[in-house]
């Protein structure tokens, strides 16, 4: 006995119609590619960045996000001098880098060009399962008609954040820059100071023989043997502490610069005079009082209503509309708006302690360099006569009228007076890069 048989009966899908299909194949590929997102986005597969990341990620002052704060930063030269020791570790530096600011830069890039077309109709796609009869689909299209500026304090924001990138950007390379010298130039200073006191040590030492002689023969007691026993442990702990700072500076110079190329380098490079470039401290805060000005009248235009146009549009018809809307009201919107008023002020008072800070950095820097420098002129001065006198010293020593004592201290008081002279060179050196880095100058802004 055959078993009755069931009708057979037909399932159809849903007729979704064109627009239905199209959406319905977005949303499987979306999936695919980890959720529904934009179409800029389906060109790549999330985490790949653009073609042109390199470009992105450079001072640039071209292109759809060019600022003329941009434009400043990139038009910047190094004043330091090309091919010299400086330079070369600057570059050897920047090089090293791990580029996280310019990365940074190429993000804040990539927002401000996506800012910078925020003018556009929004268009939401939706697909959602309408009871058990079938998948609607619907596409919601809104266009801004009146809403008091928001839209182009997006923009500026986005602006201001991407010249906060730059601006971030030059400070932190200038900054890792002037590191990397300053270690070069307390590696030179050691060296410096150390061969000074290798050259006292050594004619400490030819006293030391003398009296030693002296003491065998009878003619001494070992009361200045021990003056100048003492004198020479002081110049030889001296002479390890120069060469051991010099030592620790190109150890840390090697791991920022990623090489031993200081190690061939020696001397200190004259500075041109320094432009008077506007200081990045100063370009930071007009660069933040942009951006808050921008925030604040973002707050202001969402506490005000405004007016879209939109348009439902599914697979039966189109459905425009206005909508009026888009406002956050509570009991502090008065103190919100007094807030967006109150900022203007605030920004400019900001902006003005900035440049007055940055201008006393730089008049008490160039003090300091003109008194290093009265210093120096009046030091040089000291230790020729001095080593006249250290001549003098000898002289007489070998006429009998002076004691090896004198000689002595006065040989460890030479070495300590051209000590202390030599190293004002690289003090003038590191206020004038302190300088420069302040305004950007150690490298160029179209390499960074």
């Amino acid at each position: 006995m055959q078993p009755a048989r069931l009708p057979s009966r037909s399932v159809r899908a849903p007729h979704l119609g064109p627009l239905g299909a199209i959406l319905t194949v977005a949303v499987l590929l979306s999936g695919c590619v980890g959720g529904l997102q934009p179409p800029a986005m389906l060109a790549f597969a999330p985490g790949t960045p653009p073609a042109d990341l390199q470009t992105r990620q450079r001072l640039s002052p071209e292109g759809s996000t060019a600022s003329p704060l941009v434009a400043d930063l990139a038009a910047r030269r190094s004043v330091l001098p090309e091919g010299g020791a400086f330079a070369r570790i600057a570059t050897a530096t920047h090089a090293a880098a791990p580029q996280v600011e310019a990365a940074e830069l190429g993000l804040a890039r990539l927002k401000a060009e996506a800012a910078a077309r925020n003018g556009w109709p929004t268009i939401t796609p939706s697909l959602s399962l309408d009871g058990i009869a079938g998948l609607a689909a619907r596409l919601v299209v809104d266009q801004p008609l009146f809403d008091h500026g928001r839209r182009d304090a997006q923009r500026d924001r986005a602006t201001a954040e991407l010249d906060l990138a730059a601006v971030t950007l030059s400070a932190r390379q200038n900054q890792r820059a002037f590191d990397a010298v300053a270690r070069y130039l307390d590696a030179e200073r050691a060296r410096h100071q150390a061969t000074i006191a290798e050259t006292a040590t050594a004619r400490l030492a030819e006293f030391h023989r003398i009296v030693t002689a002296r003491i065998k023969g009878g003619l001494s007691d070992r009361t200045e043997e021990q003056i100048i026993a003492q004198t020479i442990a002081e110049m030889q702990a001296t002479l390890a502490a120069d060469r051991q700072t010099r030592l620790q500076a190109l150890a840390d110079l090697q791991v920022q610069t990623g090489s031993n190329i200081a190690e061939t380098l020696s001397g200190l490079d004259p500075l041109p005079p320094l432009p008077q470039a506007e200081p990045l401290a100063v370009l930071r805060q007009q660069a933040a009082g942009t951006r808050d000005l921008a925030e604040a009248r973002i707050t202001r235009a969402n506490a005000l209503p405004g007016l879209s146009a939109s348009a439902t549009v599914t697979e039966q018809a189109a459905t425009p509309g206005l909508t009026l809307g888009g406002v956050t009201l509570g009991l502090g919107s008065p103190a919100t708006l007094a807030a967006a008023a109150a900022t203007p002020d605030l920004v400019a008072r900001q902006t003005e302690e900035a440049r007055r800070s940055a201008l006393r950095t730089r008049t008490e820097a160039e003090g300091r360099i003109a008194t290093l420098r009265t210093r120096q002129a009046q030091g040089a001065e000291v230790l020729r006569q001095t080593l006249a006198n250290l001549d003098l010293y000898a002289e007489q020593y070998r006429l009998g009228r002076r004691s090896l004592t004198d000689l002595t201290a006065q040989t460890a008081a030479a070495a300590r007076l051209e000590r202390d002279q030599a190293a004002l060179a690289y003090d003038i050196a590191r206020l004038e890069l302190e300088i420069a880095r302040d305004a950007g100058l150690l490298l160029d802004g179209a390499r960074l």
